[in-house]
Order: structure tokens, then C-alpha cells, then sequence
């Protein structure tokens, strides 16, 4: 976890958040050679898991179930054998494009350094909406609090934040809480749902709901908020089939807390400022089949890439992204010590044009990759997706050229499961421009 061998602000592979994907993306980098800095802005690596102390985790990297923190601590165990050097309490408050790769500024207790780095793995994972992000009317009252931040009072910080309370949203952070709050002595009243069907894993509905017998309402938001020092009460109301409240049925129900599990939202701001192409349907930045977005040089993993359910899924973003980082760096110096045009670092991408594109019909709500980089022709991609709604039996056709190559069936599709495919590419015969369709038909 030092780095000795070289120069302190000169590196090959930056990786920003110190979360699952970081440190699977810095060890990785490691691997492949590079010389990597991992920067976290908390005082400790591990990410969100440090406060996730309920199993589940770790099925597909370690075949067992694991804690959060205990998945975690295998990774950062990992990173310890390694040369990556960490800066903990460092805030990266700005990245500018140089002409061989990017200048870091970072923000911690001791001062303010810049840093020189050939590639940057963006893992800064996602954040929750707030009240105000969905609408909530009212006061502004104790009480009311996103998932995470109730998460982290129960589990970090050993403090109680309700005794009765009403959760909205039906994501997993949300039935988690449902549960958790419930061992703790807290009463939940029901969880609130405004779409007409769950929006968690089905596993986390049977556990963490149907076994405390904890109610789950969909269609139904909350549309107001009572109380001045603190939540008093909340107001509840059915909603119609496009989540408008209908007048009239709003009911008020008592209670000290409204715990917030209303979606989250990838963070990148720091992509922006690079000028980083943001991909509408997953709120992540476009990326191809090696990670990198549009931007050379530029990697990003994990929840920042897209919302992940599965931190499995995070970790082999994050190990890709960083193996993928580290060959760019290397090419980079390869060709600048050969005097050599290095390729593009910095530059939009776009431009060159050799790509063949992911396109999908109105049922998927997003996939990606969202482009094939034809100058890496891999033999199979892993590539994610999530139907636009519920499906029962389904089969999933790709085709390249009019050709079908790849199918599947599934016997069901929801939207918060996403799913994952390798793509067979060895015998795919593309030319930049060609497109690669994705459909889902009833089987």
C-alpha cells in the first residue's frame, strides 16, 4: 500500500473512490504493471459496504455469502501486497486534460498537490435522491432521510434515527432498512411504492418484508410531510398509472420518521468537467466493451457506470476497467518514447469514428456497453441489461447485419434485476459503423 519505486507525482493509472470498484480497479492495475495511486476521499476504504452489515454479497467473486465489510476487507487485505499508493481524506476538486495525460489537483488536511497521471478510472459509485428531488411538500422537519443515511445511523454510528416510521420506495436499500429497523425495535408501518410494481430484488421482498410482515403498498406516494422540529406525520396517497397523485385519497398517517428509498443516481461530476458523454438511459457516462468512454484515457466502473444491483458485478467492472487503464498507460509511453503520436489521450474520441454501435428496441431500458472499439476485438464481452418493465417468458435476440448470432430465453424479466451475457465476437464480421441489435420478443 506504499509506492517506493517511484516518483510520488507521477503515475500511470489514477483511481478516484476507494469503493468496491476502486479497489478492484487499483489492484488490477497493479497487476498489469502500472504505477497507481487509489484516492478516497473517506477516512477509510470500502465504500458504501463499511456500513452494509447484512449477507449476501460476494456469491459470484467468492461463491459464499459474505457481509459488506467483510467483502470489503478481502480486497483491501489484497491491496495491502501491492505497490498502490492511497490518499485517504483527499478530495479530487479538479482534473484538466494535459497533452500526454491529466493533471490532478487534490484537497486534503496537509495542503493542496498536483499530480501528474497517464489514465483515470473513475469510480466515484452513486448517490441517493433526496425529498426535494421527488416532489415531497411540506416543512422541513427532523426525521426525514434517505435510506443510506438511516443505514448509516443504525449501523455506524449504533444510533436509532425512528421508532415509528413509513418508508417510500421499494429498492433494496429501502427493504433492507425495512428489516433492519424492525430488529432494532423500530415499528415500519408499510412501504410505499409509486409504480405498481416492486422496484427491489425479489429475494430482499420475501426477506426483509413478507417474513416480518411488513405491508407493501404499490401505487402510492407520499405527497406531504407534518411537523416543524420534528416529522409529526406523513400523507399518503394512491396514485394513477402514470405516478400522478389523485385527489382525495390522501391519508395521514403518524409518524417520527420518513426513510427515503427513491432511487440513486450515478456521481459524476468530475466526469462532466471532463467533458465526458453522459448516456441518457443509464445516467453513466458511454462507454465501450473496455470501459473507457468517449474521452481517451478516461475509465469508469462500478455504480458510476451504471446502477449495479449485484457489488459482484461492481468488482468486475472495476478489475476490467483498471487491467484496460494500465495497457492504455503503457501503450502511451511505448509510443512517446518512440517519438510516436500517442493515441488521443485527452481527446474526444468520437471523432475517430471506428466504432460499431449497441442499439437496442424501446423494451430494454438500458444496456451497455453502448459501443464496440473495433481495434480490440475480444473473442466475448460480458454485456449488461435491464427490461423496461415486467416479462414473462422472453427470448433475446442479437443480431449483427440482418444475422442472428446470439439468443437466449428467459423465463422472466424484471427491471430491477439486471442481467448479464458474454457476447460472442470471434466470428462476428463488423466494419466501423456497422451496428450490433438487441431485441426482446415474447417466447
Amino acid at each position: 500500500m506504499k509506492d517506493e519505486r517511484f516518483s510520488p507525482d507521477a503515475y500511470d493509472v489514477t483511481v478516484i473512490g476507494g469503493g468496491p470498484a476502486g479497489l478492484s480497479a487499483a489492484i488490477a492495475a497493479d497487476k498489469a504493471g502500472a504505477r497507481v495511486l487509489l484516492v478516497e476521499r473517506e477516512g477509510r476504504l470500502g465504500g458504501i459496504l463499511k456500513q452494509c452489515i447484512h449477507d449476501g454479497f460476494g456469491l459470484i467473486r467468492f461463491g459464499e455469502k459474505l457481509s459488506g465489510p467483510e467483502y470489503a476487507h478481502r480486497y483491501i487485505e489484497e491491496l495491502g501486497g501491492t505497490g498502490v499508493t492511497i490518499r485517504l481524506l483527499s478530495f479530487a476538486s479538479k482534473i484538466s486534460k494535459q497533452t500526454d495525460g491529466f493533471e490532478l489537483t487534490l484537497v486534503s488536511r496537509g495542503g493542496v498537490d498536483v499530480l501528474q497521471t497517464k489514465t483515470l478510472v473513475l469510480s466515484t459509485g452513486c448517490r441517493e435522491r433526496t425529498a426535494r428531488q421527488v416532489n415531497i411538500h411540506g416543512t422541513r422537519p427532523a426525521g426525514v432521510m434517505t435510506a443510506g443515511q438511516a443505514q448509516y445511523y443504525t449501523n455506524i454510528l449504533g444510533r436509532l434515527p425512528v421508532r415509528r416510521c413509513v418508508i417510500l420506495g421499494s429498492g433494496d436499500i429501502g427493504l433492507i432498512m425495512a428489516r433492519r429497523l424492525s430488529l432494532e425495535g423500530a415499528e415500519v408501518l408499510g412501504v410505499y411504492e409509486a409504480k405498481q410494481s416492486p422496484s427491489g430484488l425479489s429475494r430482499n421482498i420475501a426477506q426483509c418484508l413478507e417474513d416480518f410482515d411488513i405491508p407493501l403498498l404499490t401505487g402510492h406516494t407520499v405527497t406531504r410531510v407534518f411537523g416543524r422540529d420534528r416529522l409529526e406525520a406523513v400523507e399518503i396517497s394512491r396514485v394513477d398509472e402514470i405516478m400522478r397523485p389523485i385527489p382525495g385519497t390522501g391519508e395521514r398517517i403518524d409518524c417520527d420518521g420518513l426513510v427515503l428509498s427513491v432511487g440513486l443516481i450515478p456521481e459524476n461530476e468530475l466526469a462532466e468537467s471532463l467533458e465526458v458523454l453522459i448516456h441518457p438511459a443509464t445516467k453513466g457516462p458511454l462507454c465501450d466493451q473496455r470501459y473507457m468512454t468517449m474521452i481517451s484515457g478516461v475509465f469508469s466502473c462500478g455504480n458510476a457506470l451504471q446502477v449495479n444491483d449485484l457489488v459482484d458485478y461492481v468488482s468486475e467492472s472495476g478489475a476490467a476497467a483498471g487491467f484496460y487503464a494500465a495497457q492504455t498507460a503503457t501503450q502511451t509511453a511505448t509510443q512517446s518514447a518512440a517519438r510516436t503520436v500517442a493515441p488521443g489521450i485527452g481527446l474526444d474520441r468520437r471523432a475517430e469514428g471506428n466504432f460499431a454501435d449497441l442499439t437496442t428496441d424501446d423494451a430494454f431500458l438500458c444496456l451497455s456497453p453502448q459501443r464496440l472499439d473495433m481495434d480490440y476485438r475480444e473473442r466475448e464481452i460480458p454485456v449488461f441489461f435491464r427490461s423496461r418493465e415486467d416479462r414473462g417468458k422472453t427470448v433475446l435476440r442479437v443480431q449483427a447485419g440482418g444475422r442472428e448470432f446470439f439468443r437466449r430465453n428467459y423465463s422472466q424479466l424484471r427491471p430491477p434485476e439486471m442481467e448479464r451475457i458474454l457476447l460472442p465476437l470471434e466470428n462476428l464480421d463488423l466494419s466501423p459503423g456497422d451496428r450490433i441489435d438487441f431485441t426482446l420478443e415474447e417466447a
